[in-house]
């Protein structure tokens, strides 16, 4: 699977990627020794440094006019961010292993990247670090544990998570009575996070390929969505573009 992986990832670079580069506020967990998973502060490339159960002091989710999805962006000015292997790769370039960095810079990767289109390179290089963890955790797997899970005592408290899913961070917040029962839950899902920087790419791509058919612009478009995974996109066309060149 290693060299399956290594392989794809050399093929992937060549192909050729539009030259879109964007100013990103990054946001990812930073854990203190390891590629982020499950554990860790939420950091940003612009000096935020927080706990998990800070989120909702610094994010907020909003309505919007134009969309029945909420889009949550920064508290204090209301401006997207980004979430995902762009800012885990970008924030977190030094916790990879010696291995993955290589094939990563092979690639043409730098110890950053900001392009959205080559978020398929990042992702080939997270399935690599994916594989080598896995076989470390299995290597260092010599006890078996005697329960599949770990007793918990009921008690009335509210708690927070966060963990990078493949598409970015999923924040989680439960309230617990004293009888292990939910009274109340959000979740966060990185689409929502995301969802304004879509919109923002998709306008500052437009920008620069207006020349462009409607037919092809409409497929270069659909490409920028995806660049983010959203659940929309498994959709074979799902992007309604009208063009006004008055």
């Amino acid at each position: 699977a290693t060299q399956l992986t290594l392989e794809s990832l050399r093929w992937a670079a060549g192909l050729n990627y539009p030259d879109f580069e964007r100013d990103y506020e990054f946001v990812c967990l930073r854990h203190p020794d390891e590629y982020p998973f499950n554990e860790g502060r939420l950091i940003s490339n612009r000096g935020m440094d927080i706990p998990i159960a800070d989120f909702f002091n610094t994010f907020q989710e909003l309505h919007v006019e134009h969309s029945n999805a909420l889009h949550c962006v920064r508290k204090d000015n209301n401006q997207s961010y980004h979430v995902g292997p762009l800012a885990r790769y970008t924030l977190n370039f030094d916790r990879l292993p010696d291995m993955v960095q290589a094939a990563a810079l092979e690639a043409g990767l730098g110890k950053e990247c900001r392009n959205p289109f080559k978020s398929l390179l990042v992702r080939l290089v997270e399935v690599l670090y994916a594989l080598q963890e896995a076989l470390r955790i299995l290597r260092a797997y010599t006890e078996v544990p005697t329960e599949s899970f770990v007793p918990v005592t009921p008690r009335a408290g509210v708690g927070h998570g966060c963990t990078e899913a493949p598409r970015g961070i999923l924040y989680h917040r439960y309230q617990i009575d004293a009888d292990g029962l939910i009274q109340d839950a959000k979740i966060v899902p990185p689409t929502s996070q995301n969802q304004k920087q879509i919109e923002d790419d998709l306008w500052h791509y437009v920008s620069g390929a207006a020349d462009l058919s409607e037919e092809r612009l409409t497929w270069e478009c659909e490409q920028a969505v995806r660049n983010y995974d959203p659940c929309i996109s498994c959709a074979t066309h799902f992007l309604k573009l009208t063009v006004d060149r008055s």
